[in-house]
């Protein structure tokens, strides 16, 4: 009796994992069709946020006119959304916060689409004393400072680093000049690209933002932005929109004055994010134009009390989205990957 059952669940098990297979690959079909129609839309500007309170200052602004054959496509959790924004295709996606979501977002948003480039906008920190909450900044350069190497007191240092950070040197009480934290020594980033010779990686520590999308984005500078979160709650100053400066990513929320004094000192950042650089890296990478766009929304650490994003996020999220729609605008309609 067992023997003649076994062949019979060996059949059943069979006929279920074809079925299973036949649902997936129709599924595959249909998924690998809706792509196909939608890239004959394109090519596409892209759009990516990271978290939620920059999604909806981007939605609240009623600029985003969704597909109405397909709104969204859903990939690896992720919803991809369809549409146009002041008469341009795009496709917007939030990333999510941290490095690994912006690059797998960047990516799959460039393997799956047809795309004409990437607008990376949301909030970030402002390390620059000359800058103010409320501000936009568009850095004409982007730095990975994530990239440590954490060593002992007594090691050597690495000739090659970019930059070192000597956790004894804050130290409130020397104790005989000891500090077990030891030090910290800044690597250059590995860049791989289409342009360079295939798994030969660049060593480099600045990623530049695409030079013609950053001229556009100069014309910009009178652009007016808001200066009230709202009646009883507004900035001392009138926002202002910087194009130039430069940019620090890690996968470090930068709450800490010292070390936003220490970033500003070796590497001449004015913004603190965690996503900007691998958005760039990702995007140049593929060969592709990247902008990014930030509205300020704490002073990092350097503020008294509880961190400024809370009460300023939502504001410096708006003004980076007024800034979008008016770089949107400015684009021309003819823009490519390698125009």
């Amino acid at each position: 009796m067992g023997g003649q059952v076994k062949p019979c669940l060996v059949l059943v098990f069979t006929f279920f994992l074809l079925v299973l297979a036949s649902a997936v690959s129709t599924n595959r079909i249909k998924f690998l069709k809706q792509i196909r129609e939608v890239n004959r839309r394109g090519p596409y500007i892209g759009l990516i946020t990271v978290f939620a309170t920059e999604e909806d200052a981007f939605f609240a602004s009623g600029s985003f006119k969704p597909d109405p054959k397909y709104p969204f496509i859903d990939l690896s959790g992720r919803r991809f959304r369809i549409g146009q924004v002041r008469g341009r295709e795009v496709v917007y996606v939030r990333c999510g916060i941290g490095t690994i979501n912006a690059v797998a977002a960047t990516q799959q948003m460039l393997d799956v689409f047809h795309m004409k480039g990437i607008i990376h906008f949301g909030i970030a920190g402002n390390t620059n004393n000359s800058m103010s909450i409320g501000d936009v900044t568009i850095p004409k350069q982007v730095a990975h400072t994530g990239i440590w190497d954490w060593v002992n007191p007594n090691s050597t240092v690495d000739p090659a680093d970019v930059a070192q950070l000597d956790i004894g040197n804050y130290n409130v009480a020397k104790r005989n000049g000891t500090n077990l934290l030891g030090h910290i020594g800044y690597n250059k980033e590995q860049f791989y690209s289409v342009s360079g010779e295939p798994n030969v990686a660049e060593r480099l520590v600045w990623a530049e933002i695409t030079p013609h999308w950053l001229r556009l984005a100069s014309s910009l500078e009178g652009i007016k932005l808001e200066q009230c979160v709202n009646s009883s709650l507004c900035l001392p100053e009138k926002p202002k929109l910087v194009v130039g400066l430069r940019a620090s990513t890690a996968n470090i929320f930068v709450d800490n004055a010292a070390y936003r004094d220490f970033l500003l000192q070796e590497f001449g950042v004015s913004s603190a994010d965690m996503e900007s650089a691998a958005v760039v890296m990702t995007s140049l990478s593929n060969g592709f134009p990247v902008i990014v766009i930030r509205g300020l929304s704490d002073l990092a650490g350097n503020q008294q009390g509880d961190n400024a994003w809370i009460k300023f996020g939502s504001l410096a999220a708006l003004n980076s989205v007024k800034v979008v729609l008016g770089f949107i605008s400015n684009l021309p309609h003819t823009t490519t990957a390698t125009s």
